[in-house]
């Protein structure tokens, strides 16, 4: 909501009318709270300022809000609040609103992992913190499913540093994920893998009819003996026979969306109606999934455009792209959206995943970053900059190379 309130005080003293239309409550009181209702600016001035006025406003005893039934809960408690208005909500925002907050309350009823019922009082046990997945498979991996990672410590073919940061960590394989779904019919999901090089889930799943075995993006909810399908190359002919035959040669909706809108579930986005939340979201109809593939993240459908074969989609970021029509995308979201839950407890265990640590500016020299060097552990009255001078919050994509698949940028601060 791009709305916000500006509170105006005005002494009854000064006043040398008073209105008509106020209440005997408001005669008598002290003072009138007058409240308007206007667009709010960008910044962090404008929300800082905000926040102190309505503070202020808290503080004062028997202050309210006359002309809304807000007003009478704020005469009534001395509290003022914003309260959004779901008229000037539309059908999408209601639904992400409501979609956000079953995310919260699930993120609130995750069991967590830590070690200070064990009697370990070190602080890397005490701050150890993890989401308890209890349907994951112990064992390991199928072998023909993965592939050796070779570790190269952020260097590149000449041994320079091209990525600081990285080194060491434990021997791991990646596991080769199926993003594209070429194969089409009914799949049971097998197991529930915990991938050590992704922060999602990624499913086991086994072809009814080949028997062939592949690893997918597991979605939320999945679990072991749940069947998915994929529609890439569209639907099957003996199911649309069998429909029309039982439906005196008519195609079912009821029965066709049943079939096809369940999670997990791979359809081109021509398919899946306006409104839907997917994820593994392709660019181009012959290509993989690309975007929405991390913990917990998706993506919206928001408008379709047969003529110019494009669909508007809006990502977990807040971005509004263009996708192209006949480009796959996977029901659902990705599952472990409890990953940012997840607190290490200690650097040694970031330094077992490959990340070593992060120098500050201002502990190097002059000639190592724009923030170093002087005597003291200050930056001085310099803007805030990377070590090779792009100061922080600045743009540096140009106008020639914008991106002209992007609809709306997603929000920044």
């Amino acid at each position: 909501m791009k709305n916000s309130l500006i509170v105006h005080q005005k002494k009854e003293e000064e006043r040398e009318t008073v209105d008509a239309t106020l209440g005997a409550s408001a005669r008598e009181s002290q003072s009138e709270i007058i409240v308007y209702r206007f667009k709010m600016m960008s910044g962090i001035l404008s929300r800082r300022w905000l926040s102190s006025s309505l503070r202020y406003l808290n503080e004062v005893p028997g202050a309210g809000v006359g002309g809304s039934t807000a007003g009478a809960a704020g005469a009534a408690t001395g509290r003022l609040s914003i309260q959004i208005q779901e008229a000037e909500l539309t059908d999408l925002e209601k639904k992400d609103e409501i979609f956000k907050r079953q995310r919260q309350l699930a993120s609130k009823a995750v069991k967590m992992k830590d070690h200070s019922h064990y009697g370990h009082n070190r602080p890397g046990s005490l701050n150890f913190q993890q989401p308890i997945h209890e349907h994951l498979h112990r064992g390991r991996p199928i072998w023909e499913l993965t592939a050796p990672i070779k570790k190269t410590a952020g260097r590149n073919n000449t041994g320079k540093i091209t990525v600081r940061g990285r080194g060491g960590g434990h021997k791991q394989r990646a596991r080769l994920v199926d993003f594209h779904r070429l194969e089409g019919g009914r799949q049971t999901v097998i197991r529930i893998e915990y991938d050590p090089t992704r922060s999602g889930h990624i499913a086991l799943i086994k072809h009814n009819e080949t028997g062939l075995i592949s690893y997918i993006l597991a979605s939320t909810g999945l679990r072991a003996g749940d069947e998915i399908e994929s529609f890439r190359s569209g639907l099957p002919e003996d199911f649309l026979n069998d429909m029309k035959a039982n439906n005196n040669g008519e195609v079912d909706e009821a029965l066709l969306s049943s079939r096809t809108m369940q999670k997990g579930n791979c359809m081109p986005i021509r398919m899946i109606p306006v409104g839907s939340i997917v994820h593994n979201i392709g660019l181009q109809p012959n290509g993989p999934g690309k975007f929405a593939r991390s913990a917990g993240t998706f993506g919206r459908i928001l408008t379709k455009y047969p003529e110019k074969s494009k669909v508007v989609v809006k990502m977990s970021s807040g971005e509004h792209r263009y996708v192209h029509i006949d480009s796959t995308a996977t029901l659902g979201t990705v599952s472990n959206r409890e990953h940012q839950t997840e607190s290490l407890g200690k650097a040694g265990r970031n330094r077992y995943r490959g990340f070593r640590p992060k120098v500050r500016g201002v502990a190097m020299n002059a000639c190592d970053h724009p923030h170093g060097g002087g005597r003291g552990k200050s930056k001085s009255n310099k803007v805030s900059q990377s070590m090779w001078g792009i100061k922080k919050f600045a743009k540096t994509r140009k106008f020639k190379k914008v991106n002209k698949l992007k609809v709306q940028d997603r929000p920044r601060r």
